[in-house]
């Protein structure tokens, strides 16, 4: 079994806001990887006392334990029991209704000798490639069918449609948000890698076009994981000052990237 991660913030300045794990559980049948992208709140009140980084790193370890140790629950009921787990670690402290209580992207993928689960929640992405070499991504694409008129400069602070019927949903308070997201089962041998991705990686392709999720996904394969991040990073340098291409609201986002051969 082949697993790489890298991940690297936005601005050293500044944590991380990914996270990003990998399990392998005692039986040694299986496994699971958990990636998430939080969602950094605009300045001012969010109604928590707690970081991203901290939410990220409850609902990340959450997730992570779940996914190994509850093979009987389906990835969404994790998402489900995470969710509840993480709110009511400061329920008692934060107004969990504030529309911008710490909340983040969700990618799950669970696989077993004969299938491979995913679950994917907002603008993260996980893509499967077949033995054959076709490349297939598994997204929630309900952010980008929202008319550009509805989102503000910076679409994921845009309470107006963040978390409403008719807009996009992200993990933040309500375990009844992973009813919302996309998921799926594979067949284990239909799959020979996974690739989880953050926007901030996938800016490569959606952002700067500099190829399709194949060819994304090839550069993985070729170069690795931390190869796509330092191509990322010179793309947002060399646009840093007119950040050209649409919806590019910060220079750099953290970016973080995990591959797994089962």
């Amino acid at each position: 079994m082949r697993m790489e991660l890298i991940s690297e913030p936005g601005d050293a300045a500044r944590p991380n806001e990914d996270f990003a794990a990998l399990a392998l559980p005692a039986s040694g049948q299986g496994g699971a990887l958990v990636v998430l992208d939080g969602v950094t709140p605009p300045e001012g009140d969010d109604g928590c006392l707690h970081s991203v980084p901290w939410f990220c790193a409850r609902l990340g370890g959450a997730l992570t334990e779940l996914s190994v140790s509850r093979r009987d629950l389906t990835l969404s009921e994790i998402l489900t029991k995470a969710l509840r787990r993480t709110a009511d670690a400061h329920a008692f402290t934060c107004d969990l209704s504030h529309p911008r209580t710490p909340q983040a992207t969700v990618v799950l993928g669970r696989w077993s000798g004969a299938t491979v689960e995913y679950l994917v929640l907002a603008d993260s992405v996980l893509l499967a490639e077949a033995p054959d070499g076709t490349v297939s991504a598994l997204v929630d694409d309900r952010l980008d069918r929202l008319p550009r008129a509805s989102l503000a400069s910076d679409a994921i602070a845009d309470a107006t449609v963040r978390n409403k019927e008719g807009g996009f949903f992200t993990a933040a308070a309500d375990p009844a948000v992973a009813d919302r997201a996309v998921t799926g089962e594979l067949p284990r041998s239909a799959v020979r890698t996974l690739v989880a991705l953050t926007d901030g990686a996938t800016r490569w392709a959606e952002k700067f076009r500099q190829g399709d999720w194949t060819d994304l996904f090839g550069l993985v394969r070729t170069e690795g994981a931390a190869a796509l991040v330092t191509r990322v990073r010179a793309l947002e340098d060399a646009d840093r000052a007119q950040r050209a291409y649409l919806g590019r609201g910060k220079t750099h986002d953290d970016a973080t990237v995990v591959v797994v051969q089962p």
